[in-house]
């Protein structure tokens, strides 16, 4: 198509229409920000399954970034950000002309914050030190994009934004070649709820095929919604907006969008419910869109046979060393939030961490609950039908070890995206230096990059196998200054976990059962 309108920057074809992006000759990139991949969800459409961006004519500039989803802002005021026209992506790739493997990128941030476009995500860095077409995700978050509102009655999705990553595949699968992405190469990859969005992925039946690898860090793979917390959170949400208990999911969609995303976060932090490791938001196994738990799917074989590659950090949960002054108090709040899954075996976890009484016990505890406990049954399972691999990310500068930080949840982006820059710890990293992280980054981005583009990260990173109580095998690459690999770290906890059931929120809060009508026998999905 001859239009003297392409010369200005590299345009590529979308189902929708063409979109033209801009060259950065500095960095050797190009780039196509704020793409459309989805319809608008507000009014109508919100809460409901996204649609595909509506077309338009001529070519639609794409050089600068969409608003990301409706979110707090964390701030001194209840300002809120963002849009609820939020699905589009960015890609990035070389400033070549190569057919490249594809990464889909699913950014973190407990299910509602975070945004495709955030400094350390933009993935410039990334696209040319790996040699890929980078592909960041937006999709919609918290009260709009999180929750399950079925038991309000009216017409709604129960995983609007699982829904919307699975369009988002879809356009991918249909679009990328324009880009200079190949369909048949495409990794997914997050980090947090990111990579808990990877893993809930792996079990959406109508994502296989859009997909060929996955990349895991750090996914808080067991905070599933179950019925209890579905109810439980819809009924808050009416609650906090102080409409009518019959209030149905027609009416909250008359509700001013910024209302609903403030009524979302006074009930994650003023409802309580977090001390038992009920979070307001995540996916829900509805039976179709998420036929049952990742967790039970895997131990089932029943996700995409796809390599995977997974792991978390050391000190994923060291902020929760400030959180109780007196040591009866953390170890009773360890217990409580233990036996809000699994009352029965909640005691013989606790005694491993000595009853999580010192502040780095309970720390420990809480990470390995979120984190690492499920990513290790997540391994095992998987390794048993495909290719995996596993790492734990110890590297911590020194000023943040000496605060007790350490390894914390997020730090090992600053390596796999090549960003020290836009680490949120770059102020405290300063005063400590960041020796051995330049050696980690180059280490790192060369198992990613060997991973994307052949499926396996390459060097010396033995597979991940269960192994048998006389052949432990569970090969862990452990990033740090001196870099190696162990065998079955934490093994001693490792089998502590694994009798705690960690499908089931709300078996051990019987009373909160029968408050919201569920009987404590009932399935915990519907």
């Amino acid at each position: 198509m001859n239009d003297s309108s392409f010369s200005a920057g590299p345009v590529a074809a979308t189902t929708s229409g063409y979109v033209r992006g801009s060259v950065d000759a500095e960095l050797g990139i190009r780039t196509w920000k704020g793409v459309p991949f989805g319809a608008d969800t507000a009014g109508p459409a919100r809460f409901r399954s996204p649609e595909p961006a509506p077309g338009w004519y001529g070519v639609r500039e794409c050089t600068t970034y969409g608003p990301p989803a409706p979110q707090p802002t964390y701030s001194w005021t209840d300002r809120i950000i963002g849009a609820e026209d939020c699905l589009h992506l960015d890609v990035v790739r070389p400033d070549t002309e190569e057919e490249l493997p594809v990464v889909v990128y699913f950014h973190g941030g407990s299910f509602i914050m975070g945004a495709s476009h955030e400094e350390m995500l933009r993935g410039f860095n990334l696209a040319t030190s790996m040699d890929v077409v980078y592909v960041s995700v937006n999709f919609r978050l918290g009260a709009l994009g999180y929750l399950d509102l079925r038991s309000l009655g009216g017409e709604s999705a129960a995983n609007p934004a699982l829904l919307d990553q699975l369009l988002a595949l879809d356009w991918v699968h249909d679009n990328i070649d324009s880009f200079g992405g190949d369909p048949h190469n495409v990794t997914i990859m997050g980090e947090s709820a990111g990579g808990a969005s990877v893993i809930a992925l792996m079990c959406v039946p109508s994502a296989f095929g859009l997909y060929h690898r996955a990349i895991a860090q750090s996914p808080p793979i067991s905070l599933l919604h179950s019925t209890a917390q579905s109810t439980l959170w819809a009924r808050e949400l009416v609650y906090r907006m102080a409409l009518p208990r019959q209030t149905t999911v027609d009416a909250l969609r008359r509700e001013n969008a910024a209302d609903l995303v403030r009524a979302g976060q006074s009930m994650m932090w003023g409802s309580g419910e977090l001390i038992y490791l009920n979070s307001c938001y995540g996916p829900t196994v509805d039976g179709t869109v998420l036929p049952d738990h990742p967790l039970t799917m895997f131990h089932n074989g029943e996700q995409a046979q796809v390599p995977l590659l997974l792991g978390t950090n050391l000190d994923e949960a060291s902020f929760s060393k400030f959180f109780y002054l007196r040591a009866s108090a953390r170890s009773r709040a360890a217990l409580r939030l233990l036996s809000a899954f699994d009352p029965v075996n909640a005691a013989d976890v606790l005694d491993v961490y000595d009853g999580a009484v010192s502040r780095a016990d309970f720390a420990e505890m809480l990470a390995d609950a979120v984190f690492w406990a499920p990513a290790v049954q997540t391994a095992a399972a998987h390794a048993a039908t495909s290719p995996t691999w596993m790492y734990r990310f110890d590297y911590a500068p020194a000023a943040l070890r000496w605060l007790g930080l350490g390894a914390m949840h997020s730090l090992e982006l600053s390596a796999v995206f090549g960003a020290p820059e836009a680490s949120r710890a770059r102020n405290l990293s300063r005063w400590g230096g960041l020796d051995g992280l330049p050696e980690i980054t180059e280490q790192m981005q060369s198992h990613w990059s060997n991973f994307i583009h052949h499926g396996n990260p390459g060097g010396q990173w033995p597979a991940y196998q269960a192994g048998t109580p006389d052949e432990p095998r569970r090969a862990t690459k452990i990033f740090d200054v001196d870099t190696t690999v162990e065998y079955d770290p934490k093994s001693e906890k490792r089998r502590a976990w694994y009798d705690y059931d960690m499908l089931e929120w709300g078996t051990g809060r019987p009373e909160l059962l029968a408050e919201l009508g569920l009987a404590d026998d009932d399935p915990w999905w519907y």
